[in-house]
C-alpha cells in the first residue's frame, strides 16, 4: 500500500520546508545540501508540481508545497509522538510550555494547580523568556502562549485571551487620586521592548479620561517587567497602566482597583500556539482543553 511512497524524499522535504533552507535541512539530516536538493527534485517529479520557489533569501513553499508540508509534518509528528508513547519513559506524559515571565507569574502559575489536579498523569515544564520561539524549528517546545496582534497561519492557534488596558492602583492611592481630580499623581511604568507602544497606551488612556496633563506626571517609577510594576503599584508607589489579564487576580484580591473603570484602551491577545499536528498529542490536547476553559472564565 505504501511501497511507492518516497519516504526519504518526504523526510528531506519536511526538514527543508520547516527550516526554510536546504542547507539547514542538510545539517539536521547529516547529509549534504546537494543531497537534499536531489531528494526535493525527485519528490517534485513524483508529485508533478513544484514544491519550492527559489528566492534570493533561500527557498519559499509554493501553494502545493504548503499543502504537502502540513500533511507530512503532521504525519511525522504523529509517528514521533507514538514512538515516544511506546517508550517506557515519563517523557510521553510531559509537555513543555513557553511564555513570558509576566504572563507566567501573574496569570498562568496561580492557575496551574487546577491543571495538575485535573490531569495528574501529565507533567508540565514551564519555560519563560522574552524571545519568540520558532515552534516549527524547535521541537523541544510543545506550546507557546504569545502576546501579539499578529496571526500565525503556519501554526495551530488553539485559543486566545483578549485584554484591555486601564489604570490601576492600591485602594488608598486610587481614593486619593480621585479626590485630587486633575492633580498629577506618581505613575509606575514598564520599559517594554517597544516603549513607544506603552507610551501610546498612556496617551490614549489620558485622552479618553480627559487628563492629557498626566502624560507629564509628577514622578515616574520605571520597571523592566510587568509583574515588578504591579507589585510596585500594590505597594502604593504610583498608578500603573496595566493589562486587564495581568491585574485580574489582584483585582479579585482587592490589592488593586481601577481608577476609572469606564475608561479602557484596547489591547491585543494572549494566544496559545503549537506546530500543526502537535495539538493531537495527549498531554498537549489535555493542556489546551484546560486552557480553553480557563480563558473563558
Amino acid at each position: 500500500m505504501f511501497a511507492s511512497l518516497p519516504v526519504t524524499s518526504l523526510r528531506a522535504f519536511e526538514a527543508a520546508a520547516r527550516l526554510r533552507s536546504f542547507k539547514l535541512a542538510a545539517a539536521e539530516l547529516s547529509v549534504t545540501p546537494t543531497a537534499v536538493s536531489h531528494q526535493i527534485k525527485a519528490l517534485e517529479r513524483h508529485a508533478g508540481v513544484a514544491l519550492f520557489d527559489r528566492v534570493p533569501q533561500g527557498v519559499r513553499l509554493t501553494d502545493s508545497g504548503a499543502r504537502l508540508f502540513a500533511s507530512t509534518h503532521g504525519a511525522f509528528l504523529d509517528i514521533a509522538q507514538t514512538l515516544d508513547a511506546l517508550r517506557p519513559a515519563s517523557a510521553a506524559g510531559a509537555l513543555t510550555l513557553s511564555t513570558t515571565h509576566s504572563f507566567a507569574a501573574l496569570w498562568l502559575v496561580p492557575r496551574l494547580g487546577r491543571f495538575h489536579q485535573a490531569y495528574p498523569q501529565y507533567q508540565l515544564r514551564l519555560s519563560t523568556q522574552a524571545e519568540v520561539i520558532d515552534l516549527l524549528q524547535d521541537a523541544s517546545v510543545d506550546v507557546a502562549i504569545r502576546y501579539s496582534s499578529r496571526r500565525y497561519p503556519a501554526l495551530y492557534a488553539a485559543c486566545a485571551l483578549q485584554e484591555s488596558f486601564g489604570v490601576y492602583g492600591a485602594p488608598a492611592l486610587v481614593a486619593q487620586a480621585r479626590r485630587a481630580g486633575r492633580a498629577k499623581p506618581a505613575l509606575v511604568t514598564v520599559h517594554w521592548r517597544d516603549s513607544a507602544l506603552y507610551e501610546e497606551g498612556w496617551r490614549q488612556w489620558c485622552d479618553a479620561a480627559g487628563l492629557p496633563g498626566w502624560r507629564k506626571p509628577a514622578s515616574v517609577h520605571a520597571y523592566t517587567e510587568e509583574h515588578y510594576a504591579l507589585q510596585a503599584a500594590i505597594a502604593g508607589q504610583g498608578l500603573v497602566l496595566a493589562s486587564s489579564v495581568m491585574v485580574s487576580d489582584s483585582i479579585k484580591a482587592g490589592t488593586l482597583v481601577p481608577l476609572r473603570p469606564q475608561v479602557s484602551v484596547a489591547g491585543s491577545a494572549y494566544t496559545a500556539l503549537c506546530a500543526p499536528g502537535r495539538e493531537r498529542h495527549p498531554p498537549v490536547k489535555a493542556f489546551l482543553a484546560w486552557l480553553r476553559r480557563e480563558f473563558k472564565e
